[in-house]
């Protein structure tokens, strides 16, 4: 098995409209990666499946501030 070390695909948000507030988002393996659009050589953190689909199931269910 092939282990993925560097993200791929990365895909800006479609919620990046205006530019002031851009994320990149990245398959990694199985997980994800998350990324500023803005300040790409700071790096990213990564996600295992579960803590990404728990992520987005609170992100649809608007339980953040925006």
């Amino acid at each position: 098995m092939t282990v993925q070390h560097e993200p791929v695909n990365w895909r800006k948000s479609s919620r990046s409209v205006n530019g002031s507030a851009c994320v990149e988002v990245g398959r990694l393996g199985s997980g994800a990666a998350v990324r500023d659009t803005k300040d790409r050589a700071a790096g990213y953190f990564t996600t295992t499946p579960g803590q990404w689909a728990a992520f987005i199931a609170a992100v649809k269910a608007d339980r953040f501030d925006g």
